[in-house]
């Protein structure tokens, strides 16, 4: 029979392959993963699906219900009014403003939803202030990871640890149980942002005083094409024609005799004079002229004035018009988009909208966009009816990043969705109840306060995090119980049993910070969170100072833009190359690395309780 330590570990080394090399979404390998113990025979069936019914992924479904109840009514929006009041034109004083304001919110809101509300309040204002927004949109990261480690809530992860000591007969953590570390931890990240980072941060987007269509370069993309008289296309609808399916094209307005048709203009057909404005490459478009009789507008004689009275009524620098609206959208962590093509998923046709560049990074893509797999975080440039961008605000896969319309907030139950999270809190805090319970009645208030509508609170819920916490728990037991973790201790005591309790702690951070930035956070606290506790128990120290350690760094992950979500959420938006991640979180994680198992010894210390 196959030693299971043996089994067990091997498992480890291919879930760790497996999440290093993305042959599958992480929520799909964590489930792969359970699948594989219970086949094997080291967790039970009920074990392995245990974690669909565990404490902390409910709680953590929970939170994101909670905080999309907080964004829905527009309560954090009154934050903008403070950062436009107080930001100044400083850096340093801007980040401080700014980090004052998220990294308090993100102790008890989800900092996914914190980001995605203030990405376009800090793009305005950088608008406003005509400063780059890569000047303040890794810190907007940074600051609420910082803010997460205030409370037990602040973040899944956090979630995760307390469920994982409770599994080992410690306890859950208390909601404050330590407050006093995160705070002086985020005090610490806050003064290192704010005076530190303005001087590596770099300027890869142009302040936003440009137009849109500027700044995704795109005076080369766009162009008028006129149909002339002997063209093949006269009397076909465009969608017979297939121009857009033929060539990388799109077609976004057309225009005829003063007249302006915007999409959808699949059913229009087609006649002499007419003017396409049109996205596309100079090749297709020479391909185009030469097979299809159409010309540049700039190429022929027509009547100008006509001309420029349709280009004054409609076009304006930023493709937008009275009807017709350009935006930028992101893909979000939990959309269904990631990973399908513009053409795959009939991008025009469902949204009624047409994408004129993809923004990844700092990378453009402008041309056959319609073979590129979306990723999350991908920023899209977007061109629609106003109607259409609006309808945009209220999917669950994309973030518009525009300042959200009134009309799709409920300002009106503001104050109750605030209530709601402060008894949630309160409840939590002096031990009334459970974090769990009340998380759960805070839902139940949500919805029956109309803050939430039932069918919202599917979308508000991360689910590839659920799935993720679900498929990675029954790993832990399958550690304890095949004695893969005593045994994954044994050897740490025996090679490193002879440092000082604080090089003992520092490696463990080390080791877990690492580790977070190839794999997901909450992947790293169950692996390495009993072993440090084995640890603590042999080396006969306080277990909890081992969890603190390992559960600070699993969340602190700074030096790439993939090792969290919300550095993934600010890459596109602010044009960034990956190693600008490093360049600014690398000394971060070199101060909170030394910083932070002293703070532990001195405020918790390392003897038993």
């Amino acid at each position: 029979m196959v030693n299971p330590i043996f089994l067990t570990l091997l498992v480890v080394v291919l879930a760790l392959v497996a999440f290093v090399v993305e042959w599958f979404p992480i929520d799909i390998t964590a489930l792969m993963v359970a699948i594989v113990l219970i086949l094997l025979g080291l967790v039970t069936p009920e074990e392995g699906i245990s974690g669909f019914g565990n404490s902390a992924t409910i709680t953590v479904m929970c939170m994101f219900i909670l905080s999309s109840g907080i964004a829905r009514t527009g309560l954090l929006q009154v934050a903008r009014n403070f950062l436009v009041q107080w930001g100044g034109k400083n850096p340093s004083r801007q980040i401080l403003v700014m980090g004052a304001l998220v990294g308090p919110m993100t102790a008890f809101i989800n900092n996914t939803a914190v980001v995605a509300v203030f990405l376009p309040i800090v793009e305005d204002w950088c608008k406003k202030q005509r400063i780059s927004p890569s000047k303040l949109l890794i810190p907007l990261s940074y600051a609420t990871v910082l803010g997460g480690m205030i409370t037990v809530i602040g973040t899944s992860t956090n979630v995760l640890a307390s469920g994982i000591s409770q599994q080992l007969g410690y306890g859950e953590f208390s909601l404050f149980q330590f407050t006093t570390l995160g705070i002086i931890t985020f005090l610490v990240g806050l003064t290192y942002l704010s005076l530190v980072a303005p001087r590596l941060l770099p300027n890869r987007r142009p302040p936003a005083s440009q137009s849109l269509s500027q700044d995704y370069g795109l005076d080369d993309y766009v162009t008028e094409l006129v149909i002339t008289p002997d063209s093949n296309l006269i009397g076909q609808t465009l969608r017979a024609s297939e121009l857009q399916r033929r060539y990388d094209i799109d077609v976004l307005e057309l225009f005829r005799q003063g007249s302006h048709f915007p999409p959808p203009l699949a059913d229009k057909v087609l006649t002499a004079g007419d003017i396409l404005l049109v996205r596309g490459t100079r090749e297709d478009l020479i391909q185009i002229r030469s097979q299809r009789g159409l010309d540049l507008v700039s190429d022929r004689h027509l009547q100008a004035d006509a001309l420029d009275e349709a280009r004054d009524e409609v076009i304006d620098p930023d493709l937008s018009s009275s009807e017709e609206k350009i935006a930028e959208v992101m893909i979000l962590s939990n959309s269904r988009l990631s990973g399908s093509t513009l053409k795959e998923l009939r991008f025009r046709q469902r949204y009624n909208a047409t994408v004129l560049a993809i923004r990844r990074g700092q990378e453009l893509i402008r041309e056959r966009m319609g073979r590129v797999p979306l990723r999350f975080g991908d920023l899209l440039l977007v061109q629609g009816p106003k109607d259409s961008i609006l309808g945009l605000q209220t999917t669950r896969e994309l973030l518009v990043l525009d300042q959200r319309d009134a009309e799709t907030m409920r300002p009106d139950k503001a104050w109750i969705a605030l209530a709601i999270m402060l008894g949630v809190i309160a409840a939590a805090a002096f031990s009334w109840m459970p974090i769990l319970v009340s998380a759960l009645v805070g839902v139940v208030l949500m919805i029956l306060t109309g803050c939430l509508r039932p069918g919202e609170i599917y979308g508000a819920v991360r689910w590839d995090i659920i799935f993720l916490l679900a498929g990675l728990i029954p790993l832990g037991v399958a550690m304890q119980k095949s004695g893969a973790t005593d045994w994954l201790a044994t050897q740490l005591v025996a090679a490193g049993g002879q440092l000082s309790d604080y090089w003992i702690l520092l490696f463990f951070y080390v080791v877990t910070l690492l580790l977070t930035e190839i794999l997901s956070n909450n992947a790293t606290v169950v692996l390495m969170l009993p072993v440090a506790v084995e640890v603590a128990n042999k080396l006969n120290l306080n277990p909890f100072a081992f969890m603190f350690a390992v559960t600070f760094a699993a969340s602190n992950s700074y030096m790439t833009p993939i090792g969290y979500q919300t550095n993934t959420m600010v890459y596109g938006p602010g044009g960034y190359r990956f190693f600008d991640f490093t360049r600014v979180g690398l000394p971060l994680s070199v101060i909170q690395a030394i910083m932070t198992p002293l703070l532990i010894i001195l405020l918790y210390g390392l003897q038993p309780v």
